[in-house]
């Protein structure tokens, strides 16, 4: 560059910054530079605290009261702002006679989280017990299908449906406290369900395609706050999800209203 031309060039910085100055005064300028850094950093925060995974691949294996009962593989995938999950699970030894249970969900993902528009449930070739269920966040209005029959319910903001909790739990404000509530149709019924969180964080062993590993897991116990002041015999779901992977759940543990445990614990998992 000549001299000529850097001269110019000075020149015209020299201008640009005067009239600046002459403008706001130097003590502005300070505050908008330091204010435009704030925003800049707390842009890059919201950014990794937003991150949603575009693929997650689970695999779980699934006892009943302590015997090999099922295995469970689920894929969520995120296109754009869409996200879809399809969760399959098969039968072990004699249970693979009831057929494949198959559990899909589609829906939006928003600053809030996901956003279920339809959710379905199949089991095996037996159509009697397939559960639908529509959301029309426009009307507030949820439609579940039982056996060919409508039934509706009131919508809240954040419900979900079976498939989709679990995933869920990566969008809703962190770090959790002492609890969290969460809103959810199984097809068949709508229920708002609170979860008491655990002091203390536990570790739980397990594999991972084979190999062993441990999580660090936080426990939380739920009761289904519309049967408040029902018999202790009402089923109870216990999660444990690992905030180092997205809060997935790595075991979930259901205790039905016969005292039958089922015990799912995460044995593979891939996230892109």
């Amino acid at each position: 560059m000549s001299a000529r031309a850097h001269s110019k060039r000075y020149i015209f910085k020299q201008f640009n910054i005067k009239e600046f100055r002459l403008s706001f005064g130097k003590n502005t300028i300070l505050h908008i530079a330091v204010g435009l850094l704030t925003a800049f950093a707390n842009m890059q925060s919201f950014a990794a605290e937003k991150a949603v995974p575009k693929s997650i691949q689970a695999n779980y294996e699934v006892t009943k009261n302590g015997q090999p009962f099922a295995k469970v593989r689920e894929q969520f995938t995120v296109s754009g702002d869409k996200y879809t999950i399809e969760s399959i699970s098969k039968g072990v030894g004699v249970y693979a006679l009831f057929g494949e249970r198959k559990l899909t969900s589609q829906g939006e993902i928003t600053a809030e989280g996901l956003k279920p528009s339809h959710f379905e449930l199949h089991q095996g070739d037996n159509a009697k017990k397939s559960l639908l269920a529509d959301f029309d966040w426009s009307k507030n209005t949820l439609t579940m299908t039982v056996k060919g029959k409508p039934r509706t319910a009131t919508l809240v903001a954040g419900a979900q449906d079976l498939a989709s909790y679990g995933y869920q739990f990566m969008h809703m404000k962190q770090p959790f406290k002492d609890s969290v509530t969460v809103a959810l149709t199984t097809g068949k019924k709508f229920s708002t369900y609170n979860y008491t969180i655990a002091s203390e964080t536990e570790t739980i062993a397990t594999t991972n395609d084979g190999a062993a590993v441990s999580y660090k897991t936080l426990h939380l116990t739920e009761h289904d706050a519309n049967q408040a002041n029902a018999p202790q015999t009402v089923e109870s779901k216990s999660l444990w999800l690992s905030p180092e992977h997205f809060y997935l759940p790595v075991r979930i543990l259901l205790v039905d209203d016969d005292g039958q445990k089922l015990e799912q614990t995460l044995t593979s998992l891939h996230v892109e």
